[in-house]
């Protein structure tokens, strides 16, 4: 486990990490995955923001085989992080401006930081919610044959003279 013990100091000092995970240590992934394999690369950049704040960029990439939601087979997912993080400290308090500004990310920080499992958040994020292929039809639409509208019986009445 990649543990960075003092966040706001790695931001602080500019300092940078990257390595390899292995998708089969991201656990809460494994629900979302055809097949539990695959390795994503990490880099973590330690910065300042414009006003001094202390940030942290994240990039990850990879290939994740996730689970079709339509028929189960496996998708090959570009996986392609990029996310700037401005670190507070947990349970510091936000305006409401702060917390309602979509152009800033907050990670709230106490003591050490794993960041394996920020890695793993950030995937979570980047993944679509129902993954399918392009030409992916529902499992057994197939041999379902013709699909007849409820409303045919309704347009051959109306078409129809009294």
């Amino acid at each position: 486990m990649t543990t960075v013990s003092d966040a706001f100091a790695f931001a602080r000092d500019g300092r940078t990490l990257e390595g390899v995970l292995d998708v089969a240590d991201l656990e809460r992934l494994h629900d979302l995955l055809a097949e539990v394999s695959g390795k994503v690369e990490y880099r973590l950049q330690g910065l300042k923001g414009e006003r001094g704040q202390p940030q942290l960029r994240l990039t990850a990439s990879g290939e994740i085989p996730l689970a079709c939601q339509r028929c189960l087979k496996g998708i090959r997912f570009p996986l392609a992080v990029d996310s700037l993080l401005e670190l507070v400290p947990e349970g510091a308090e936000l305006s409401q401006d702060e917390l309602e500004d979509d152009t800033r990310d907050f990670l709230p920080v106490a003591g050490a930081l794993d960041v394996a499992g920020l890695v793993e958040d950030e995937i979570l994020l980047a993944l679509p919610v129902a993954p399918r292929h392009e030409k992916c039809g529902l499992p057994g639409a197939a041999e379902a044959g013709e699909v007849v509208s409820p409303f045919a019986a309704l347009a051959a009445l109306k078409g129809k003279p009294n």
